[in-house]
């Protein structure tokens, strides 16, 4: 399987199916630092990274905010002095589609190119 950070997202519907147990196995090694979470019912993808300041934490919820719209799949996105909490699911389904992973990943790779300038 191509890591998940070189995969696109898929169009999601209320049909789509939602990853499996078996499916979270293997995709939830790759993004390790995420938690699986499940408020209302609804399996989700949460992390918050951790920056110096609010003019880098900006920065960085406007970079996922345009991948997630050049992917049509868009996170909840709480930006805080310092710190930036993003959560990932599929609204269509209400839970977790492998979209969400693919977008954890993304998130993961931007918060290093972030980190690395």
């Amino acid at each position: 399987m191509a890591q998940l950070t070189q995969q696109k997202c898929d169009a999601c519907t209320k049909n789509s199916p939602p990853v499996t147990k078996e499916e979270i196995a293997e995709l939830k090694p790759q993004i390790p630092n995420w938690n699986i979470i499940e408020p209302e019912g609804e399996l989700r993808l949460e992390r918050t990274y951790k920056f110096q300041d609010f003019k880098t934490a900006l920065a960085f919820t406007n970079q996922v905010g345009e991948v997630a719209e050049e992917q049509g799949h868009h996170p909840a996105l709480l930006t805080e002095y310092g710190k930036v909490t993003v959560t990932w699911w599929t609204h269509a389904i209400s839970g977790l589609h492998k979209n969400d992973f693919i977008m954890a990943a993304r998130t993961d790779e931007l918060a290093s190119e972030l980190a690395s300038k």
